[in-house]
């Protein structure tokens, strides 16, 4: 089904291009297929069609016509996947920064899930044909441990973990300023920022309840790194919660202070370490995912 969306426009995105724009509002719609869209008169800025390298200006009303999907034939692709475990039941991985988890229009090859297919000769299906296997995921620019499932029997075991909050998440993430606090709870329900689709935000309204907890593992002046304990999972928790203590992940585009202090081409955030009951064996297994490259430099320099 077709779906419309509309977005005002504040003092913080004047003077932007509209393709531009629109294409941060949804990282699943590429910066070519918004350009489509607008050549397709599929987007209109206060009711008038306008080109691509249109420039934003306060309170114009945006609104985005998004097609139904069309059917994407998925293709197995030779991805390199740096595979912590895998068995018969489920395949887990260290994902790299910058992979989109599972194709969108924009993405329709290059995601995790051609680089499975090519890897694995059979994933559930229980999540659709363009997700096979996906139990959960990780933000394009997150790097770090992820599972996925090769049965449905493994896919329905998985999926109710997760939804039970009966698995362990843990994070490292490096941000900006000093944290106030050597530890902490933040427990700040989240849920869709009104003004900006792409974003969520600390609210009362329409939101769920998110906790995260957090501790410093080290101090570097205008930098902190910092371990965090999900126990929920809320669409872009962490970053949120960070945000929300005004110690936004250094690199974040969306939520952060977008400094360029440090040289870093993504959020440094990274998911650590991964626990949940093995689906078939019922054993409690944890698996860890070293530092990407870029981490471990950022780090060093900071150290240096």
């Amino acid at each position: 089904m077709a779906e419309e969306i509309e977005f005002i426009i504040d003092q913080a995105q004047v003077d932007k291009r509209v393709d531009k724009f629109l294409a941060e509002q949804n990282e699943e719609l590429s910066r070519t297929y918004i350009q489509k869209l607008i050549g397709k008169k599929n987007v209109t800025v206060n009711g008038r069609e306008e080109k691509s390298s249109y420039s934003l200006q306060l309170n114009d009303k945006v609104k985005l016509m998004v097609p139904e999907p069309e059917q994407i034939d998925l293709k197995p692709e030779e991805i390199p996947l740096e595979i912590i475990y895998e068995d018969s039941d489920i395949i887990v991985i260290n994902k790299q920064p910058d992979l989109v988890i599972h194709p969108s229009p924009g993405h329709e090859s290059g995601t995790l899930v051609n680089a499975l297919l090519y890897h694995c000769d059979n994933l559930s299906g229980i999540s659709g044909k363009i997700r096979p296997g996906i139990v959960h995921r990780l933000d394009k620019d997150t790097s770090g441990v992820l599972v996925v499932a090769k049965n449905d029997q493994a896919h329905l075991n998985l999926s109710e973990q997760f939804k039970d909050r009966e698995t362990k998440k843990i994070y490292l993430t490096l941000v900006e300023g000093n944290v106030q606090y050597n530890k902490g709870k933040i427990d700040a329900a989240i849920g869709r920022d009104p003004k900006d689709r792409k974003k969520m935000t600390v609210t009362k309204y329409n939101s769920k309840k998110a906790v995260s907890r957090f501790e410093v593992l080290k101090r570097f002046g205008d930098y902190t790194w910092v371990e965090v304990k999900l126990e929920t999972g809320r669409t872009h928790q962490i970053r949120v919660h960070m945000d929300y203590l005004d110690n936004p992940i250094v690199g974040d585009q969306t939520y952060g202070y977008n400094k360029q202090n440090l040289k870093v081409d993504r959020q440094m955030l990274h998911a650590y370490r991964l626990g949940f009951t093995h689906p078939t064996k019922n054993e409690w297994m944890e698996f860890e995912a070293e530092l990407p490259v870029d981490m471990k430099e950022v780090l060093n320099d900071l150290e240096g």
